[in-house]
């Protein structure tokens, strides 16, 4: 391992990165690699705690694991980076249900499938880094080459897949439905779910966008979401969040209105360092949608949808970007304007969602259901990141020792934008090839940095 990090580090005083990269092709793989782990055996150590209480420190373990076989179709990547989401932290909680479930489920569909159905899950479903082997029938991608991974794993044999791969019914979220994730030092991934990595951006920077950027490119532009169109209000929960800083930046880069919603003065400052000029701080205006565990609060939409109209000067949305789930969703149904659209792709506060169905049905609105992106989809976002129209939201980073607490950090909210992971990478800022579009664009990269 140290040989790898070595040729890759090669790069960064080179007058020519490409050709010194190229030699990881004469790199022996080394048999095992250090990845962050979940255990089966202690699936149940949760039991009987609140979500809030559940620690995932504790879960969480960085442990050598062997090198996986590589199969017809794939890519072995040297990890430099990734980041947490929130499916790291369900894994890492055994919320909604122990991820060993989807490991043996996958397991089943083949002999290759196999590896993966192990008492052990390396989570993580961001990654940058530098593809070292690829497997049979690869052709698009080579060793030495400098790439993100989307986290998208289908197998596409089955029709339904070809129209949208997300209708594959063998699709997964690769580290999370899948093992050999990215919070690791090494990473297997299909060669499909491969793309460049932007060329101005550090290894942390590259590897935060990839899910969320990828899930909002779906939800808010793609014609399998909301179909954004200029001009258009888009209502943003957690506006300043992994998912929400990146959906902001996509209705700015569209044209089109957002109004964001936030939970604290510092995050709504995040905000209009976006460029956006329409926030609701929804802490200090004292918005409680709930009355109690069981009971919605009508009246506290109806507020709601008023302070939205202030600032709209009279329009509600045309589209409500959900992912909180059941705390927001009754309130993000009704101030949808009529025909409007609400696309949801989480649940991060609650699965079972509750609404007043008149409020859908008789206004002709929309729910629209979105789960990350196809291939293309992240393509095209991670298109707009290469070309500096959309920036990564890093606030923070930790060394791959310190998964647990990064994780920790994003189930208590106590983050802003994306915190990033360092695998195999030993310092931020490297990896940088094009320092001329970064100077121009360097104030926005940074401007979540040390929130």
């Amino acid at each position: 391992m140290q040989d790898i990090l070595e040729a890759i580090m090669a790069a960064e005083a080179s007058a020519d990165p490409e050709r010194e990269l190229a030699g990881v092709a004469g790199l022996s793989v080394p048999e095992s690699y250090r990845g962050v782990v979940v255990r089966a055996e202690e699936a149940r150590m949760f039991d009987g705690m609140t979500t809030r209480d559940k620690d995932p420190r504790k879960a969480l373990h960085l442990q050598e694991v062997p090198t996986p076989e590589l199969g017809p179709g794939e890519a072995l990547v040297a990890v430099m980076a990734s980041a947490i989401n929130y499916n790291t932290v369900w894994t890492s909680i055994f919320e909604p249900l122990p991820t060993f479930k989807f490991l043996q489920r996958y397991g089943r569909t083949s002999e290759l499938a196999r590896r993966h159905d192990l008492p052990y899950h390396v989570v993580g479903s961001d990654a940058a880094g530098v593809v070292l082997r690829v497997g049979a029938g690869v052709s698009r991608w080579r060793p030495g080459d400098e790439v993100v991974a989307h986290c998208l794993s289908v197998e596409l044999e089955d029709a339904a897949g070809h129209d949208d791969t997300m209708l594959d019914p063998q699709q997964r979220i690769w580290g999370f439905e899948t093992n050999f994730g990215g919070l690791a030092e090494l990473a297997v991934v299909k060669a499909n779910q491969l793309m460049p990595k932007p060329r101005h951006l550090s290894w942390e920077e590259a590897a935060s966008p990839g899910l969320v950027n990828s899930t909002a490119y779906r939800q808010l532009v793609s014609h399998h979401g909301a179909n954004m169109k200029q001009g258009d209000v888009v209502l943003i929960w957690g506006a300043s969040g992994g998912l929400g800083g990146y959906a902001t930046q996509m209705a700015l880069n569209g044209g089109a209105v957002p109004v964001c919603v936030v939970s604290s003065p510092e995050k709504a400052e995040l905000c209009r360092r976006m460029g956006a000029e329409l926030v609701i701080d929804r802490s200090a205006e004292g918005f409680r949608f709930w009355s109690d565990e069981q009971t919605q609060d009508p009246d506290e939409w109806r507020r709601f949808g008023e302070r939205i109209r202030e600032l709209t000067g009279g329009e509600d949305p045309d589209i409500v970007f959900e992912h909180p789930g059941r705390e927001t969703f009754g309130a993000s149904v009704y101030v949808t304007k009529r025909g409007g659209t609400i696309v949801t792709c989480a649940s991060t506060s609650g699965f079972l969602h509750q609404y007043d169905n008149r409020y859908l049905w008789m206004h002709l609105k929309r729910i629209v259901g979105s789960h990350f992106a196809n291939y293309r989809e992240a393509w095209e976002a991670n298109r707009l990141v290469a070309l500096g129209r959309i920036h990564p939201t890093v606030s923070r980073t930790y060394p791959l020792e310190q998964t647990g607490q990064a994780a920790y950090e994003v189930h208590r909210n106590a983050h802003q934008g994306k915190v990033g992971v360092r695998c195999l990478a030993p310092t931020d800022g490297l990896g940088v090839r094009d320092p001329e579009l970064r100077a121009r664009h360097i104030d926005a990269i940074n401007r979540f940095r040390g929130h």
